[in-house]
């Protein structure tokens, strides 16, 4: 019995491996294709000739298609299993990366929006994944997806504009090449297609908490919060370039100045999930993000060189510590695993619909004026906006019930 269930021991070991690979491969596809866009903005501008507005559209529909699929993605997971809709969901964003990097405005956006649709099925069930594969390490895990997640789409940011001076590639070579990762992170998920993990379901005891979550004050801040922190962080990857090039940087430059924010993310994107699991009440951790975010509008404003570094660095810690919180709140605020779900579905439709603002309200503000220095300002408000929703979502409470 006991040389028997050594192998079976090992299998476990192999398998639970391959399942945290084959996660953080999925969590490296979930910005990357967002990200690679933004320095590569100017040149399909102006390739293209459409407008500001136009190019931040380019942003802003994958948030609209997040906002569209967040509150099914689940129910969609319930009927065939986690893992084939994670899977189908890629075979998707495969399809999307290569139709957008085809010519013309039309065929651009169509990809984009497949793209933003299948990305928006990873959002929501991932972490629901890790809470059920792996429920006594929620936080490490967190922090490791959330790590993967920023790291690649810091990488796409970098080098989307070498890439696309790469002979005969252009910006359109450029965006398919990111095709490939998405298409290991497909081969080497396979191996869970064995499997079916289903979001916890209402079996009518009396334990299962029915709580209207759409009528909870705490669960509205908590979407707030994660509505306003992906604003900002999907504003920056739009413009930042553009900004930084306002203020005499070269395009190169502008391009791995928008890494560098993502790469300020690595830490804080690790370690916030592992310090909020071990205390009871996150408002100053909340409320540090917020104010992190006005201070980096300010350094961008200012026109300094090494102010400029400082305030990317604090924009990106921010962003990437408002991030895992948010994914926290999610478990930490709700009554069980179900209600978990809920808020999380709540919170990724109505929070990246609050995202989706950005990247063209700040393109047209451009537009208008000409300037930086109004759409700079909005950024600032928004951190103030961050500060008072995290410190009501951080409030050590759960979701009451509100009929």
């Amino acid at each position: 019995m006991e040389q028997s269930s050594i192998p079976m021991q090992k299998q476990n070991k192999i398998a639970g491996w391959g399942l945290l690979i084959g996660i953080l491969l999925i969590s490296s596809n979930l910005r990357a294709p967002l990200t690679s866009v933004g320095s590569l903005l100017s040149y399909i501008r102006d390739d293209l000739e459409i407008s500001n507005a136009l190019a931040g559209s380019l942003t802003t529909l994958p948030l609209l298609a997040f906002f569209i699929v967040s509150p099914f993605a689940s129910v969609i997971a319930n009927r065939i299993g986690m893992e084939w809709t994670i899977f189908y969901s890629f075979i998707f964003l495969t399809v999307g990366l290569i139709v957008r990097a085809l010519s013309g405005v039309t065929l651009l956006i169509s990809g984009t929006i497949i793209v933003g649709l299948a990305i928006a099925f990873g959002n929501v069930l991932l972490p629901g994944l890790i809470k059920m594969k792996f429920p006594l390490k929620i936080g490490l895990l967190t922090g490791l997806y959330a790590l993967f997640m920023y790291i690649f789409g810091a990488l796409a940011s970098g080098i989307s504009l070498p890439l696309s001076r790469i002979s005969g590639w252009g910006w359109q070579g450029s965006l398919a090449s990111w095709a490939i990762l998405s298409v290991v992170a497909l081969m080497v998920w396979i191996p869970q297609l064995r499997k079916k993990a289903e979001l916890p379901k209402d079996d009518g005891s009396k334990h299962t908490v029915k709580n209207n979550i759409w009528k909870s004050p705490l669960a509205w801040n908590i979407t707030l919060y994660m509505g306003t922190q992906s604003l900002v962080f999907f504003t920056m990857v739009s413009w930042l370039p553009d900004i930084l090039i306002s203020s005499g940087y070269t395009s190169d430059m502008a391009g791995w100045m928008l890494s560098l924010m993502q790469l300020a993310f690595v830490p804080f994107t690790f370690i916030t999930p592992l310090i909020a699991e071990k205390v009871a009440d996150q408002r100053l951790l909340s409320s540090i993000t917020g104010i992190l975010v006005i201070i980096g509008a300010g350094g961008l404003h200012s026109g300094n060189t090494i102010i400029i570094v400082i305030a990317v660095i604090c924009i990106g810690s921010a962003c990437g510590a408002a991030f895992s919180l948010s994914m926290m709140f999610f478990s930490l605020r709700s009554n069980d695993g179900q209600e978990a779900s809920k808020v999380s579905g709540m919170a990724q439709s109505i929070g990246y619909l609050i995202a989706a603002v950005g990247p063209v309200l700040l393109g047209l503000m451009h537009d208008i004026t000409a300037d930086w220095t109004l759409p700079i300002i909005l950024v600032g408000i928004v951190g103030a906006i961050l500060i008072v929703s995290g410190i009501k979502s951080g409030a050590a409470k759960k979701i009451a019930s509100v009929q």
